[in-house]
């Protein structure tokens, strides 16, 4: 048993060396940022992620030792509960709770609880969907039956998130429900036909949208887009450029001035590139495949269905937004509001992402212990991840 186990004690080492990494990170990218006061920021939004990461923590190691099928029950209703809280920032009546910042309506405050549900949204579909595909059983690859449940509660859900507006983040979360669909089996053609769909809707949203319109008309024709347009991305491949092998130092970096906005948060890879110059960039880079290798190794070798998706989905979240995060910065992408996990500035990210790195750990923990009678089958069909 102990031979299964390396994959958790190594995860578990990437996973804190990320958060450490972030926080300096964050410190050198905001401590010249100028608040509302007129002020700078200082440590405090290391301080702040500071806090995120011990709770965080906890709620990792908690998760961690908790047997992972027990969580099967509680699918439906951390689902339930996420769309009640998606629906706070979309209401009308519900502005003393949730205010608008930086022009959209993301957050839910209640009293010192400051947090962003659709973070909490990743990990509720992630759950949910591997709860339900692993009921269904054979019947994912019938359309009627497997697919179409999924693809009216993820629509839902995603539509919640797109009138925030965030459209990033809910295609982020559908696709993130179709990997789970996937790797249980689903057929290629039912996801060839959703997909086409999707993208026309995305575009759609994309036309409705002049910010949205205005950042993927710069990324097809970058050359001769407006300066404007393009602001963000081309100091991004500054603070890159500028590293060089070695970076310019711990703390050093211009971006941090106002040149980049959120150089903390949404464009931290490009923080991380100045300062830390093109090791640190490798080295960020590689951190993230070890934990994708050795996330799906323990989806490989999960003790039920159950575990298998879970442990796909929570796996595919770390390493699909840290890809999305990388490609805009290196504008490979339109530019998006996505962080990157374990290191840019966000509590509710930060938290989420480690409670989801709990949950896997207890994925790896499990193997080679007998399932619970509640737990659900044992058995493993061979699942490509």
């Amino acid at each position: 048993m102990n031979e299964l186990r390396w994959e958790t004690r190594l995860l578990a080492v990437v996973a804190a060396t990320l958060v450490v990494f972030g926080i300096a990170t964050t410190y050198g990218a905001s401590s010249l940022v100028r608040t509302k006061d007129g002020g700078v920021a200082g440590g405090a939004f290391a301080l702040t992620q500071l806090t995120g990461a011990l709770l965080g923590g906890v709620l990792m190691v908690t998760m961690a030792r908790i047997d992972y099928r027990r969580l099967r029950p509680l699918a439906w209703p951390l689902l339930l509960v996420t769309i009640f809280f998606l629906f706070i920032p979309i209401l009308p009546f519900t502005r003393s709770i949730s205010p608008v910042i930086n022009g959209a309506r993301r957050w839910v405050q209640l009293g010192p609880i400051n947090f962003q549900p659709s973070e909490l949204a990743r990990l509720a579909v992630i759950l949910w969907c591997a709860m339900l595909a692993a009921k269904k059983g054979e019947q994912v690859r019938q359309f009627k039956k497997g697919v179409l449940p999924f693809v009216v509660v993820l629509g839902f859900v995603s539509l919640l998130i797109v009138l925030q507006p965030n459209l990033s983040m809910a295609t982020l979360i559908a696709l993130l429900g179709g990997i789970v669909l996937f790797t249980a089996g689903a057929k290629i053609g039912h996801f060839l036909v959703l997909g086409f769909v999707a993208v026309l809707l995305v575009f759609q949203k994309i036309h409705d949208a002049q910010y949205r319109l205005a950042r993927f008309t710069a990324f097809m024709a970058s050359g001769d887009a407006p300066n404007t347009a393009t602001s963000q991305i081309h100091q991004s491949f500054v603070g890159i450029g500028s590293g060089g092998v070695f970076g310019v130092g711990f703390g050093q970096g211009q971006q941090g001035f106002g040149y980049l906005p959120y150089a903390y948060s949404d464009f931290i890879f490009s923080s991380i590139g100045e300062e830390w110059g093109f090791i640190g960039v490798l080295l960020i880079v590689l951190l993230f495949a070890l934990f994708c290798w050795l996330g799906f190794r323990i989806a490989r070798t999960a003790e039920d269905p159950f575990g298998q998706y879970l442990a796909t989905g929570l796996t595919a979240a770390v390493g699909l937004t840290a890809f999305m995060h990388m490609a805009v910065t290196l504008g490979l992408m339109p530019t998006t509001g996505l962080t990157l996990p374990f290191i840019s500035y966000g509590r509710s990210s930060l938290v989420v992402t480690l409670m989801g790195t709990g949950i896997l750990l207890s994925v790896g923990r499990m193997r080679g212990k007998p399932a619970r009678r509640n737990g659900g089958s044992t058995a493993r069909p061979p699942v490509s991840v």
